[in-house]
């Protein structure tokens, strides 16, 4: 059985008294780290990408994978209107192209090797692992997008440590002992 806390329970949370501060929201959730990934599409014959730090898997049957998108990025657009994607899982040694992808560089892809997965959207040069999808559902979640994706394709590229995002900084994730 599961406990829910009720506010006579102490539970922090749930006996605040008003709106939750976005500067502590925000200073909490980055104690919850994360893997790093690009997420990349060809529209209008194109490449558009952008990073993510909220990757994940949501089911087996059928193979669905999630990811959020704050609603202004510049490359969201583009990567919508192809109605299918790829994400390209981060190793721990690809910080920079986490952060070309986060910036507001036009020509993301200008010296960057690719390839095109089934769906046409690059899978990058020397990703840990890639997911190629297509656009399952978008639902808005507050100022984000959050987008599901029917797995088509994946595979993984090479084996090295993750890029990992905790904190405000990159680190990288080291494989544990077996379960």
């Amino acid at each position: 059985m599961i406990h829910r806390a009720h506010p006579a329970d102490g539970d922090a949370a749930a006996v605040g008294s008003g709106p939750v501060d976005q500067g502590h929201f925000r200073r909490i959730m980055g104690h919850v780290p994360t893997g790093v990934a690009v997420v990349t599409a060809v529209h209008e014959g194109a490449p558009a990408g952008l990073t993510v730090g909220s990757f994940t898997s949501v089911s087996l049957d059928p193979p669905l994978v999630a990811f959020t998108v704050i609603r202004e990025a510049r490359s969201w657009p583009s990567i919508e209107g192809a109605r299918a994607f790829c994400v390209n899982i981060l190793a721990a040694d690809q910080v920079e192209l986490c952060r070309l992808f986060s910036s507001r560089e036009a020509a993301k892809f200008r010296h960057l090797r690719w390839r095109p997965a089934r769906s046409g959207a690059p899978i990058l040069e020397d990703v840990l692992a890639w997911v190629d999808c297509d656009t399952e559902q978008v639902l808005e979640a507050g100022d984000h997008h959050l987008v599901i994706g029917r797995v088509r394709a994946l595979d993984i590229e090479r084996t090295a440590p993750p890029l990992v995002f905790y904190r405000g900084g990159y680190g990288r994730a080291e494989a544990g002992e077996p379960g």
